[in-house]
């Protein structure tokens, strides 16, 4: 197998690992739309079909990004929400006792121990991270769609 086709399998395997965490953290906890681009931005190396969806996701993440540091609410709760992911990695990782109410084995209380505590930890430092940054460049600067629309938007297919 020549370099060229190890590469090119190396960013199969990193850019479709990266789109399918980002789905997954689409609805768990983590940053599921800038995993998705940067899964897009690998496989755009490869396909046509994917360097067509990276400015669509990009436009999202950025509008999602901003809309998420215009109230104060929305702040509190992200906030809330990284400290939460930091307290259960923290938890997770302790090794807590197994409650009396837990109907599984004991052996599946807390599977991973601080492996997946740490996990937990990082992502919402990670997510803590992302909010520091969306707060400095968006809070007084809202990020405007009709400014940078991606070329295959709704309003430029009309």
């Amino acid at each position: 197998m020549g370099a060229a086709a190890v590469r090119r399998v190396a960013l199969e395997v990193v850019g479709w690992t990266l789109v399918l965490v980002g789905i997954a953290a689409l609805v768990l906890p983590g940053p599921g739309l800038l995993l998705l681009f940067a899964g897009l931005v690998v496989l755009s190396q490869q396909y046509a079909w994917a360097e067509r969806r990276v400015e669509p996701v990009k436009w999202r993440a950025l509008q999602a990004a901003s809309d998420g540091v215009q109230t104060w609410p929305r702040i509190a709760a992200s906030v809330a929400g990284c400290a939460w992911l930091v307290g259960l990695g923290v938890y997770w990782g302790s090794a807590a006792p197994v409650p009396g109410w837990w109907p599984l084995r004991e052996s599946w209380w807390l599977v991973g121990g601080w492996a997946t505590g740490v996990t937990l930890i990082g992502s919402g430092l990670f997510a803590l991270g992302l909010l520091v940054y969306s707060f400095r460049r968006y809070r007084h600067r809202p990020y405007r769609p009709e400014d940078q629309e991606p070329d295959d938007s709704p309003a430029s297919r009309s």
